[in-house]
This record gives structure tokens, sequence and C-alpha cells, in this order.
């Protein structure tokens, strides 16, 4: 359990990653990695919200994943499909709301009527708001709140641009971010882990949350600036 005495980011947002690696390395389908990643999500956003991050973002689909193997996509596609409908009544209870961002002009009738249920169900939620981004990709939200200009400020739209990301955890051991939310990331701590997601327990997060703790935040400012 994390010591209450620890700074709690504000917005948390992870790079969910490994799982396709994870059931590979057991000879285990891909699909089998996937549904092994959504228990640990689970776990993952009760420990959040018991410990106080009030806002979490989870990478679940980018707009590039739409390249994968056509059997790997339709897997996943009805895994959100059955987690959204399994688990509104959970988060519900637990007080926790979840909201979808990226495209869904392109996901399935049965996954967009899912998400809108589990919208409409938790939508009072307070103690911790979770993202799950589907067919998102961070270049597009910017691009539609300022279509005019690359590299103008966009203007702040509710649905593409969210709050600050105070930490962004990537596991799986690779170093990027992959268009996930570039804007929001800009004073973002990153925390890279060569572990696999399906591999994250809530000792792993709070590692993770201790070393933020530990991190020397100054937006810029000198070390006396922040501390006066």
């Amino acid at each position: 359990m994390m010591q209450s005495a620890l700074q709690i980011p504000g917005h948390v947002a992870i790079v969910m990653d490994g799982n396709g690696r994870w059931a590979e390395s057991r000879r285990q389908h891909r699909s089998a990695g996937h549904a092994a990643g959504a228990r640990v999500l689970r776990d993952v956003v009760q420990h959040c919200a018991t410990v106080g991050v009030p806002q979490l973002s989870v990478y679940a689909f980018s707009s590039d994943n739409w390249h994968r193997p056509a059997f790997e996509v339709r897997t996943l596609l009805s895994l959100f499909t059955s987690h959204f409908r399994t688990q509104a009544a959970a988060l519900a209870e637990s007080d926790v709301r979840i909201t979808v961002i990226g495209r869904r002009s392109r996901l399935p009738a049965a996954l967009c009527a899912a998400i809108e249920d589990a919208e409409a169900r938790t939508r009072h939620g307070r103690r911790l708001h979770l993202r799950v981004a589907i067919d998102y990709s961070s270049r597009a939200a910017i691009m539609r709140a300022h279509p005019s200009a690359i590299f103008a400020v966009p203007a702040v739209d509710a649905g593409d641009i969210l709050p600050p990301v105070d930490l962004l955890i990537r596991t799986g051991g690779e170093r990027r971010l992959s268009d996930f939310l570039l804007w929001e990331c800009a004073y973002a701590e990153l925390l890279f882990m060569d572990v696999l997601w399906p591999d994250v327990t809530t000792r792993v997060l709070d590692e993770a949350l201790t070393e933020f703790a530990a991190r020397d935040r100054r937006f810029g400012r000198v070390a006396l600036q922040v501390s006066a």
C-alpha cells in the first residue's frame, strides 16, 4: 500500500504495451495476452482510485493499430465490447467515471453502443475519471482542435485536449510515446518500464508513483523558485 504522504499525480497516463509478447513468450495466442492485460487494467483502475489518483488515461488501441492482422483487430474490438458491457456496473459502484477518447466512426456498432452505455452509467463517478483511448491519434486530436495550422496553439476542446499529464508510464520496454497525448505530456514525467503489461501488479504501480514523487518538477523555473 502507498504511503499517504507521497505526492500523488493528478493525471496518470499509461501506454499498456507488451500483451502480445507476454502471450508469445508462453506459447499462447496473442489474444490471451490482451485478455490478461484487460484483467490487469481492472486492478490498476481500482488501485488508482484507492491511492487517490483522480485521472487515469490508458492507450488501448491507436489509430495505427488498424494495420495489425485482421484477426487480432477483431479480437481486440470484441474484447473491448465485452469489457465495457461487463465492467460498467462495477465502475459505477466504485464511483469511477469512464469516457472513451478517439475516433468512433470506424468502430463496430456494438462497441459504440457498449461505450455509450458505460459512459452513461458511470457519468456521476467522482472518485476517478478513467479515459480509454480507442482509435486514438494525438496528432489528429490536435489538428481537430485547430485544423488551420499545425504549429499554432490549439483552441482547447474538451473532447480533444485533456488536462495536462503529470506521469506517463509505458510498459513493455519501448521508449516512445507512439502518438499518445503529445500535447498533454508537454511537462509529464516519463517512466519507461521493461515489465510487460500483463505482469504489472499494484506493487509495480506503487513503485512508479514513488519514483514520480521523488522527481524534481520545476516547469522551467529554478529550484529556489519552486521551493519559495
